[in-house]
């Protein structure tokens, strides 16, 4: 498991001469972090966030950013979208290959006033019937959806909708959510069996998601 750690935030702020504090810009993609954590004590200042291509399972400990305008988590293992609500300069959230299926999670994004641009293509909840339509109804601030400008008709539309579409997405998605969760107890159980004829113990690997999914991500980010 690799940690973000002060030596990694120095390593990786080269540019601004291994200051941290004053950094407004870093990436850590690729670089097989499990967890955020840290950042947004010692690097208030960020504006541009790249953590793609790692296997982060879920958004934290970055509400204290106020001035983050971009961040990036592409090809990570986040199933919902949470704790950006203090990011109050977020303009542009990639969140593309990931595994979100809670799409009404997108509500929080509500209070981030200065979003214009979201990136979902690649999520489970992106083959909803209604998805599109869903998301430009609940964040009247957007401008853009998965690099398709938003027309004023289109939001229109959508907005004089929203009451049964947001019927339809919660159907299609308490569906989905019983099926991942499915998967996951089946996973789980399968981790707990004795160790099989290659003698690997599926007690000491991840326990949160399934094992299909590490290996898309790992897959994803050896590319």
């Amino acid at each position: 498991m690799v940690l973000i750690t002060e030596d990694l935030i120095r390593k990786r702020a080269e540019h601004n001469n291994c200051e941290i504090t004053t950094l407004e810009e870093i990436s850590l993609h690729q670089t097989e972090i499990e967890r955020i954590e840290h950042i947004d004590k010692w690097c208030r200042g960020l504006k541009i966030l790249y953590l793609q291509c790692n296997l982060i399972q879920r958004i934290e400990n970055v509400g204290r950013l106020k001035k983050l305008e971009y961040l990036n988590l592409a090809l990570n293992l986040i199933e919902r979208v949470e704790n950006l609500e203090g990011c109050e300069s977020l303009e542009k959230l990639d969140l593309t290959v990931n595994f979100v299926g809670e799409l009404t999670s997108i509500d929080g994004l509500r209070d981030n006033e200065r979003l214009r641009d979201l990136y979902l293509t690649g999520n489970p909840c992106t083959d909803y019937d209604g998805y599109r339509e869903y998301v430009v109804a609940t964040l009247p601030q957007l401008k853009w959806l998965d690099g398709k400008e938003i027309e004023r008709s289109e939001r229109i539309l959508a907005m004089q909708e929203y009451d049964s579409l947001r019927e339809r997405i919660l159907h299609q998605q308490t569906k989905y959510l019983e099926k991942r969760t499915a998967e996951k107890e089946a996973t789980q159980k399968q981790k707990e069996r004795k160790p099989g004829f290659d003698g690997k113990w599926y007690t000491d690997m991840d326990a949160h998601l399934p094992e299909s999914d590490i290996e898309c991500a790992l897959e994803a980010i050896s590319v």
